[in-house]
């Protein structure tokens, strides 16, 4: 199944030449991001340590075996941290 991946732009600039959106066949986040280390590799260890993410909007903290839908939107974003 198709999804939609969308990086932060901080992470696109460093790990992906500037590309921010991609259309990836996964069915769960853990597939999401090994589909986007295959593109870029050593990005699916950044996304899972250093990233949050949100599935359609809505924003996820233990997301890994997250079921996803057709057209789904994955984004990650840098992770927020209390200091």
């Amino acid at each position: 199944m198709t999804v939609k991946v969308v990086l932060s732009t901080g992470t696109s600039l460093q790990r992906t030449g500037g590309e921010r959106e991609f259309e990836v066949d996964a069915r769960n986040l853990r597939g999401v991001i090994r589909a986007m280390d295959a593109r870029f590799p050593g990005l699916g260890e950044y996304l899972e340590e250093e990233t949050t993410v949100a599935i359609d909007g809505q924003i996820h903290e233990t997301a890994y075996f997250q079921r996803l839908h057709e057209n789904a939107e994955v984004y990650f974003l840098p992770k927020i941290e209390a200091g």
